[in-house]
């Protein structure tokens, strides 16, 4: 049955959700290079590729130059941009923006100007991921990347800067409901995994298998738990914030019933004198007036970063206890 050419526009923009983000080799190695090199300070890239279905393919990137403090032209890195791609496309490159990455120290990442830049991307790209290296991490013999990108549902809402309690509740959006992982592919062309294989030394052991029996995991573990109780005065901060707003609320609800009670025994007065009632509500009151409820984006993005870090120091034990029981096998023996 032929369709007409409104419903073949309606099907094409029905796009699968995305499944996975495949990598080529060479982006990987550029993204770890330019985040090792200027590790601990963080650095951003561009990610440059196509959408093909549920599929984001990643095939090239190129860094963005480091900004000072005191430079605030941002039409100089946007120009950057620009000129680097035009140069790529001349030279036959995949110049399609599909994202970007962006180091981190210790999976310290989850913040509000990260959504911020996903809600920018979202304005000129349908879909874009931001692809995660902690230089930090991999240096303990874990490749540590991942892909994120924004749910659907936490967007609608940040779109609409609505995070009070009763809201959330109707969406159903808990903090777990804020970034989306999406699984990485590391694909290589034929030839580039021909010679890959000529290049594999005779041994079977890498250096990056060595770097996972080393047992001295006090830096990385007194960093996590010096960062994770940063987050949990944060996160105290922000109860008492909730804590003040419901005193006052509450505070605000005993003084308009107080005031509504008098109200009332005055209009019984007035009714017995005849008189006409006075109205019930004062909107020139200030005790009328709605107060505020703080916004949850904050305690939110914290409840997640102290998830992470409590991951990220469980595993680490779960590891070190491994090691230690290897070692001791091997001193037995």
């Amino acid at each position: 049955m032929a369709r007409s050419f409104l419903q073949a526009v309606a099907t094409e923009e029905v796009a699968p959700p995305l499944r996975v983000v495949q990598m080529e080799g060479v982006a990987v190695l550029k993204v770890i290079k330019h985040c090792k090199e200027f590790s601990p300070a963080l650095v951003t890239g561009q990610l440059l590729g196509l959408d093909v279905g549920s599929v984001l393919e990643v095939t090239n990137c190129f860094p963005f130059p480091i900004r000072e403090e005191d430079d605030e032209n941002e039409a100089d890195g946007a120009n950057y941009q620009l000129e680097m791609m035009r140069c790529l496309r001349e030279v036959n490159v995949d110049n399609n923006t599909v994202g970007w990455y962006q180091s981190t120290l210790l999976g310290s990442y989850q913040t509000v100007e990260l959504i911020e830049t996903f809600m920018n991307y979202q304005e000129n790209i349908r879909r874009c991921v931001c692809i995660i290296y902690d230089p930090s991490r991999s240096n303990h013999g874990v490749l540590a990347l991942k892909a994120l990108k924004l749910t659907d549902s936490f967007m609608d809402l940040y779109r609409h800067n609505n995070f009070t309690g009763e809201k959330l509740r109707e969406k159903k959006l808990s903090w777990v409901d804020i970034f989306e992982e999406i699984p990485i592919k590391v694909s290589n062309s034929a030839l580039i995994s021909a010679f890959m294989t000529e290049l594999e030394p005779d041994s079977p052991v890498l250096q990056c298998d060595l770097d996972r029996l080393k047992l001295t995991t006090a830096p990385f573990m007194e960093r996590n738990l010096e960062f994770l109780i940063e987050c949990m005065d944060d996160l105290s901060s922000e109860q008492n914030k909730f804590q003040y707003y419901y005193r006052n609320l509450s505070r605000q609800q005993s003084q308009q019933q107080t005031w509504l009670q008098k109200r009332r025994t005055e209009n019984m007065a007035r009714k017995a004198a005849g008189e006409e009632p006075l109205p019930e509500e004062d909107p020139s009151n200030s005790i009328f007036k709605p107060i505020p409820e703080p916004s949850r984006l904050d305690s939110y993005l914290i409840t997640n970063q102290v998830a992470n870090y409590c991951n990220q120091i469980n595993g680490a034990a779960g590891q070190s206890f491994c090691r230690l029981y290897l070692t001791k096998a091997l001193h037995e023996k």
